[in-house]
């Protein structure tokens, strides 16, 4: 891929902020070709009945920075899996941070690994995440079609 595509993949990525993102109050700090940096602060409402970050939550911050990662070398691709270990709780007022590197980026998948850490440095949770590229509609960047796979 050259690097105007990547260059325009970031820009694209950046300027835009999903709903969820904006909604959970995860905040994207880094993007870089094939690296992604996402924080968020554990609020109550992020609890499960442990009194601990629920785990969908840990997780939707570990996707978020996989989905950028990911999509900064090779837009539009949606993930096809993603595996997660959870190691260790997060309490609420602890600010997490997840990092995602493309550790094999190809024409039909990318590969990515993703560690969730607290600001001790603490690692929460560790991930790893497959993406396949789909069509975009004709001459429109960024607007994913019906998803058909290339």
């Amino acid at each position: 891929m050259e690097n105007g595509e990547i260059d325009k993949n970031i820009k694209l990525l950046t300027g835009q902020v999903e709903p969820a993102v904006e909604f959970i109050g995860m905040k994207l700090e880094t993007l870089e070709p094939g690296y992604a940096r996402v924080s968020m602060v554990i609020k109550p409402e992020h609890r499960n009945v442990h009194g601990m970050a629920f785990g969908g939550i840990i997780m939707a911050l570990a996707d978020h920075a996989f989905g950028y990662g990911a999509n900064s070398l090779s837009y539009p691709s949606v993930a096809s899996q993603f595996n997660m270990h959870f190691l260790r709780g997060a309490q609420t007022g602890e600010t997490l941070v997840a990092e995602s590197r493309v550790i094999k980026s190809g024409k039909r998948i990318s590969v990515s690994e993703i560690k969730v850490t607290n600001s001790r440095g603490d690692l929460i949770a560790m991930a790893t995440g497959t993406t396949v590229p789909v069509a975009s509609a004709k001459g429109v960047t960024g607007r994913r079609d019906s998803g058909v796979i290339k």
